[in-house]
């Protein structure tokens, strides 16, 4: 398994905060993107989406080996928490990222950035791909 870093990028999505949720994942190496996940999470909120698409990312790296990690994300509510700059005060994301925290123990290195919406399109593009197929 290559051990070099690799970026991931994920997005939460929600069509009617709450309403009916998805996430999506890309992650990438040098030689370009080496896995994906697009599904449908069920009812939820924007901002528990794009938690839920983090700890499916964290799973997903842990799963084939990866260690090395640097997340992107356009939640930059989201990355800002992760990096202790603002406090998580919602009680269910609170469950969210405190199994995020535990995952992250697992990472010889992983590091969190907020990047544009435009940065982020291959993740949301495999969010939307879930959302349009969703079925309750």
């Amino acid at each position: 398994m290559n051990q070099d870093r690799v970026i991931v990028y994920t997005d939460g999505a929600s069509k009617g905060n709450p309403g009916k949720a998805s996430i999506g994942v890309s992650i990438q190496d040098l030689t370009g993107e080496i896995a994906t996940v697009s599904k449908a999470i069920g009812v939820a909120t924007n901002n528990i989406a794009e938690y839920t698409a983090l700890l499916e990312a964290l799973k997903a790296c842990l799963d084939r080996g990866l260690t090395k990690v640097l997340i992107r994300a356009d939640s930059e509510l989201m990355v800002k928490q992760l990096k202790g700059e603002y406090k998580v005060k919602n009680p269910e994301i609170k469950v969210i990222y405190d199994q995020a925290k535990i995952l992250e123990r697992k990472f010889e290195t992983i590091n969190y950035e907020h990047v544009m919406r435009e940065k982020n399109k291959r993740a949301d593009e495999l969010a939307n791909l879930a959302l349009e197929n969703f079925r309750y």
